[in-house]
This record gives structure tokens, C-alpha cells and sequence, in this order.
């Protein structure tokens, strides 16, 4: 009797499709619902910003200081200082001076401000409009790092360099991203001729959404860096990054053909730096 129940039951089971088709019913056939396309822009009103406004040292609730001359990673050639020797502002303008001078063992004194306090960017646009130095041996920055290193140290957490200058190479400017799978001589990197870089005040700026990194200057797009989607060895760019302005002297790059003493002092002015949240549409 077990034997002819279980024959049986699987037959009804068979039927029932075959029934509810005789009684008018239908089955609907699978629907592939779509996501929605993001789109992402950014607010017209600036979320936070220095325009370098009031005289005398940089707001210390906006900026601190790297201090050292520790070479930086980069056998750099300065001692890097958080004095109005330094990094000052006059007439609306921020000015980072390098000198030839020695402090703490080191031939050369400069300034690298990091930003705080409110002014960390995960996503958003990043401006800032400066004037960079001329001189070989010169390696002025306006830069991004992380602010937890989440992924691990340099080059796994990433790194943005908004704009890069190197003295010996004049008026060539180059937009860089560091990570893991590209780093140091293997950067991802755009480099535009500007040929007035040291004369004229230019606007340097990194567009930076959960799907891309865009570099512009003066408005041009010069640099695209893509989300791969498969993690962060490529994409370590889903954390807080903070600003970094800074005047090198040497280095690995910047002193590939030495320094002419004969420019100090010299500087990297900045007129302002803006940071504009990200918006999203469906």
C-alpha cells in the first residue's frame, strides 16, 4: 500500500499544471525589474572653504601642519614648518614659501598644511586656484590622503593628487591617483602643458564620485579614473580623504636634476580651496 500511494502522488502533482491551465488561469512569465541609473552632480553652494581672507597664519581651526624633515618618503630636502615662516596669508592670498636655510639638520625650510575639522571629503568637488613656483628643484602639491588608511599603508588606501608640479619639467601639471594595483612610477596619470602656471592663478579641480575620479583644470577634463567594482585594491576610494597644500624641495621626482639655489625664496600662492558636497538623482 505504501508502495502504490507513493506511485500515485507524484502523477497529482504533474496534474496540477494541467488543470489550472483548463480552468483559465495563467502564470506570469519571470520580470527582470531594472535599477534605477544613478546620477551624480554637486551642490552649487560651497559646503566648506578657505578663501585665505584674513592676514597673518592660517585659520587653525581649518589647518594643521605636517612638521619634520624626515624626507617625507621621498628623500625630500626640506624641513617642513608650522610658522609664518612659511605658510602665511597677505591680501587674500595663502603663500607657502621654501627657503634656503638650514633647521634641524636639513638645508631648505617649507610649509605642509593639512586640512581638519569639518573640512573631510568623501565624495564631492574639490577646487583650488593657485599659482605654482618656478625653479628646478622645486615640487609643489595640492594633494588628497586618507584619513584612517582602512586598506592598509601607502599605496593601499589610495592617494588623489589634484595637481603635481615638478621645477625641471616647467608648466607641465599632472593629475595622478595611487592605490595598490597603481602606484608611484605606475600612477595613473594625465599631465597637461599649462603655460602660464607660474604666472597666472589657474583652477585646479578633482570631481570625485562613487563611480570615477575627474580631473579638470581650468575646466578641462584631463583626467578620468574609472571604479573597477572589485574592491579596494583598485578602488580604495570609498573613505574620508582630507586636502594636503605643500611646497617640496628634492626629492625623488622633483630632484631628478638637482636644485638651483639661485630661487629661494620661492612659492606656491593660493587664492582659495572649496569643497562642494555630492548629490545624487535617480
Amino acid at each position: 500500500m505504501k508502495k502504490l500511494i507513493f506511485a500515485i502522488y507524484p502523477l497529482l502533482v504533474l496534474a496540477a499544471p494541467s488543470c489550472s491551465k483548463k480552468s483559465g488561469s495563467t502564470m506570469e512569465p519571470f520580470k527582470q525589474i531594472e535599477q534605477p541609473v544613478k546620477t551624480y552632480g554637486f551642490e552649487s553652494a560651497v559646503a566648506w572653504s578657505d578663501e585665505f581672507d584674513t592676514n597673518g597664519a592660517p585659520d587653525p581651526a581649518k589647518w594643521t601642519y605636517d612638521v619634520g624633515g624626515s624626507g617625507w618618503g621621498n628623500n625630500e630636502l626640506e624641513y617642513y614648518t608650522n610658522t609664518t615662516n612659511n605658510a602665511v596669508i597677505k591680501d587674500g592670498v595663502l603663500t607657502i614659501t621654501a627657503k634656503k636655510e638650514s633647521l634641524n639638520g636639513m638645508n631648505y625650510t617649507s610649509s605642509r598644511m593639512v586640512s581638519k575639522n569639518g573640512s573631510d571629503v568623501l565624495y564631492g568637488r574639490i577646487e583650488v586656484k593657485a599659482k605654482l613656483p618656478a625653479g628646478r628643484g622645486t615640487w609643489p602639491a595640492v594633494w588628497m590622503l586618507p584619513n584612517d588608511y582602512a586598506y592598509g599603508a601607502w599605496p593601499n588606501s589610495g592617494e588623489i593628487d589634484i595637481m603635481e608640479h615638478v621645477g625641471y619639467d616647467p608648466n607641465k601639471v599632472h593629475f595622478s591617483v595611487h592605490n595598490q594595483l597603481y602606484n608611484g612610477g605606475n600612477a595613473k596619470t594625465s599631465t597637461l602643458e599649462i603655460p602660464t602656471a607660474f604666472t597666472d592663478y589657474h583652477l585646479y579641480r578633482a570631481d570625485w564620485t562613487p563611480t570615477s575620479i575627474k580631473g579638470y583644470y581650468d575646466d578641462q577634463l584631463v583626467f578620468t579614473y574609472t571604479n573597477d567594482g572589485k574592491g579596494s585594491a583598485g578602488w580604495p576610494f570609498d573613505k574620508p580623504f582630507h586636502v594636503l597644500l605643500n611646497l617640496a624641495i628634492g626629492g625623488n621626482w622633483g630632484g631628478v636634476q638637482g636644485v638651483d639655489d639661485s630661487i629661494f625664496p620661492v612659492s606656491m600662492q593660493v587664492d582659495y580651496v572649496r569643497f562642494y558636497k555630492l548629490t545624487t538623482t535617480n
